[in-house]
């Protein structure tokens, strides 16, 4: 972001926000925290500007105009440096590159990372999604939690643990969903989105052989180099208990589990998929749950 460019009432803004953001940050910091010497008992709060300077490694005029918000070049390094003496969090530090003007970078917990804790209070939220249906999926697109809308709609069964995999080897979605190619180059195109913003991570491109080997419409598409993203949009298929069921649905990211996304399904207006769905969770989603256990 050329802040240059922007508005001389949004320069003002930016910054008197960096102003205090940066101002706020200083005073939450003790000397002693950071091992700098208290000047003789009589400060126990706060940090200079010129200690924070000294800490990043950065000139003290340069970090007197960074934090006047004066239209200087940064770095990320530079940025991280400060990030590290102010012990900002992960929120606090993009919010930092924003108004130095730079895009803040991926918050990721590593490739070599173990399986991110999901609150018990997001797992609520998918069963509290009922009766429409929710899933969560991880960055790997497995399968997180996933309520009994979804069970009965999509014909998840206890064999589907990842999302691609199933769109792709599950001959119950093969069959029962309407524009399948459309949805399989869209859903394609976001896991190609996906493996390029995890480059450190390998995970991606053995699922992306395997699926070229476990599927020729997959390794087709995957051979397209398409790239894309769609964060709502209409789903529709056809159940053989009910009929033809549509709905919008909508893709959440997850700050506090980088990679996570929560899919919400919602009936589309206009239709009975509503009074569809009801039907079908009443029966218990019977035929959807013996589909997906014979995919």
């Amino acid at each position: 972001m050329d802040i240059s460019r922007l508005p001389t009432e949004a320069r003002q803004r930016r910054r008197a926000e960096i102003r205090a953001f940066l101002r706020s940050r200083r005073a939450r910091v003790t000397p002693a925290e950071v091992g700098m010497p208290a000047g003789g008992g009589r400060r126990t709060s706060g940090l200079r500007r010129e200690e924070v300077a000294v800490l990043a490694g950065v000139g003290v005029s340069w970090y007197t105009w960074l934090e006047q918000g004066r239209e200087i070049n940064v770095s990320g390094e530079v940025l991280d440096a400060v990030a590290r003496v102010l012990r900002l969090d992960p929120s606090e530090r993009a919010h930092l590159y924003l108004l130095a003007g730079l895009n803040p970078p991926p918050v990721d917990a590593g490739a070599d990372a173990g399986p991110a804790v999901v609150p018990d209070a997001l797992r609520r939220v998918v069963d509290g999604w009922l009766p429409r249906p929710a899933y969560l999926i991880d960055r790997h697109w497995n399968f997180v939690a996933v309520n009994d809308a979804a069970r009965a709609v999509f014909g998840y069964g206890v064999g589907d643990h990842n999302c691609l995999v199933s769109f792709f080897t599950s001959a119950v979605t093969r069959s029962s969903l309407c524009h399948w190619q459309d949805a399989a180059r869209a859903i394609v195109g976001q896991f190609r989105a996906d493996a390029a913003r995890y480059p450190d991570d390998p995970w991606f491109g053995r699922l992306a052989a395997d699926m070229c080997a476990a599927s020729p419409a997959f390794a087709d598409l995957w051979a397209e180099h398409q790239v894309g993203s769609a964060a709502q949009g209409l789903k529709a298929l056809r159940h053989d208990a009910v009929g033809e069921l549509v709905f919008e649905y909508t893709t959440l990211p997850l700050p506090d589990l980088p990679g996570h996304r929560l899919m919400l399904y919602t009936p589309a207006p206009g239709g009975d998929t509503g009074a569809r769905l009801a039907r079908l969770l009443e029966t218990g989603g019977a035929v959807g749950a013996e589909a997906g256990a014979r995919s």
